[in-house]
């Protein structure tokens, strides 16, 4: 069997590699990467793995990663996905996710593959969220607030059409919130985390900079959530979307108090109106019961200890960064 993941140099991407090579031996892993992909996720993995270099925006090196991987599962999980650039670029972020998957299935289909397909799509699309509506099961509306949200809407209904139309196996996932080791140091959990560390180091003064403190989120462990994405096409079925969340919330405050208690330094606390958003989706806690019912999947990592490892992933990186 063979399984190819985009953005495989990511940090979801690298995970799933990890996971796959480690818990599925049977399975041989290609990704797709770009000539400036940061490479550090994978160097460890670097040797285990077929790398095709592959820009999705281009439908010919598209048909060719293809051509060359004819996989059995693809995991598309290459995406402009951080949702501050989004306002920033935001044709960019349309083009690089909707195009890039309309070139990845037009290959699929020009090629005459018949991979299962999960399309890793994104809680940010339900956008405004009523507290009634809480948890958030798959059927509630979607009302994105983000061009990064409109984006993904539009992949998830793309990949719900090609089903239909052309009856393309794929299978979206509606990730909730994940971090974890790697994550990038712009997404919240992360940045707290890196911050905590650079001060602990003594690299930035011992104030952490912080954006919106009220938001109420639910986060999911990398490790559970790639884990999820391998039960997705081997137990989801094709044509569905499925939540993937804990089901349990928590306040943005709360989440940095418990990194701040884990510190070996005082700090301070500041907001930073330049970490503010134009909109902000203030309530994200997911149902996946649907999810759970058809693949047996649940959470296995507990909060803290995602919150530790990921604070000691900045110790280490930071350290060996500057020669510490």
């Amino acid at each position: 069997m063979r399984a190819l993941i985009t953005g495989i140099t990511g940090f979801a991407g690298s995970h799933l590699a990890e996971y796959l090579l480690a818990e599925q031996p049977d399975v041989e892993v290609f990704g797709l990467y770009r000539w400036r992909s940061r490479m550090e996720n994978i160097e460890h993995l670097r040797s285990k793995v077929t790398l095709l270099e592959c820009d999705l925006r281009d439908y010919t090196s598209v048909h060719a990663a293809l051509a060359a991987s004819r996989p059995d599962y693809i995991f598309h999980l290459a995406a402009q996905s951080f949702v501050p650039s989004s306002w920033t670029a935001p044709n960019e972020t349309l083009t690089t996710n909707v195009s890039g998957q309309t070139n990845l299935f037009e290959a699929i289909r020009a090629l005459g593959l018949d991979p299962v397909v999960q399309i890793a799509c994104s809680s940010e699309e339900y956008g405004l969220v009523h507290k009634d509506e809480v948890p958030i099961k798959e059927t509630n509306p979607l009302r994105p607030l983000s061009p990064y949200a409109v984006s993904k809407v539009a992949q998830d209904y793309l990949a719900y059409q090609y089903f239909m139309s052309y009856g393309l196996k794929a299978i979206r996932t509606r990730g909730f919130n994940h971090t974890g080791p790697r994550r990038g140091h712009v997404f919240v959990t992360s940045n707290f985390c890196s911050q905590v560390a650079a001060i602990e180091l003594g690299l930035q003064e011992p104030v952490i900079r912080v954006g919106n403190l009220d938001a109420l989120r639910d986060f999911t462990d990398v490790r559970d959530m790639v884990r999820a994405y391998w039960l997705a096409v081997t137990k989801g079925t094709p044509g569905e979307v499925y939540n993937i969340a804990t089901g349990h919330g928590i306040v943005i405050r709360e989440m940095l108090d418990r990194i701040i208690a884990m510190a070996k330094v005082e700090v301070k606390v500041e907001v930073d109106p330049a970490r503010l958003r134009p909109s902000d989706v203030e309530i994200l806690i997911g149902d996946s019961s649907k999810f759970r019912a058809d693949t047996g999947w649940e959470p296995r990592v507990p909060f803290e200890q995602t919150l530790t490892d990921l604070l000691n992933y900045w110790r280490q990186t930071l350290k060996a960064r500057h020669g510490l």
